[in-house]
């Protein structure tokens, strides 16, 4: 079965957010109007709302030594989508949190990278090494 998710959470400014997945990430709009848009990020749906200031802060975790924001959302992509990405934001001069594999040598291997959207939304970027073992324990 091939499914897609939807996700609406609440943006400071629809303009910016939509600037920023459109222009900087590379997603589709959908619907949308003054106070908020449908972003089409590899065929799932991201709606954000505009809504006073939010504040979503938690503490952070660790995994494999590295210091991860525990709320945060992203997408997984093919190895060329990956890299297209990661670089075409490194190009931009965004704040791009440096990639890092994960589960180096082991089931669930994958590279990551993090980047903070306009509305302080930390969204992850994953390339698995075998998709087969994107839930394989």
């Amino acid at each position: 079965m091939n499914t897609s998710f939807h996700m609406s959470l609440p943006c400071l400014s629809v303009k910016e957010t939509k600037n920023f997945y459109k222009n900087s990430i590379g997603a589709t709009t959908g619907r949308h109007t003054q106070s908020w848009v449908d972003i089409n990020l590899f065929g799932h749906q991201l709606t954000f709302i505009k809504a006073e200031k939010f504040n979503f802060n938690s503490p952070n975790y660790v995994f494999e030594g590295k210091i991860l924001p525990s709320f945060h959302f992203g997408i997984i992509v093919d190895e060329n989508t990956w890299n297209n990405i990661y670089s075409k934001l490194n190009n931009l001069d965004l704040e791009v949190v440096e990639k890092t594999t994960f589960l180096s040598n082991k089931s669930g291997e994958h590279t990551s990278f993090f980047i903070k959207d306009p509305n302080d939304y930390m969204l992850e970027f994953k390339c698995f090494k075998d998709s087969k073992n994107i839930f394989k324990t």
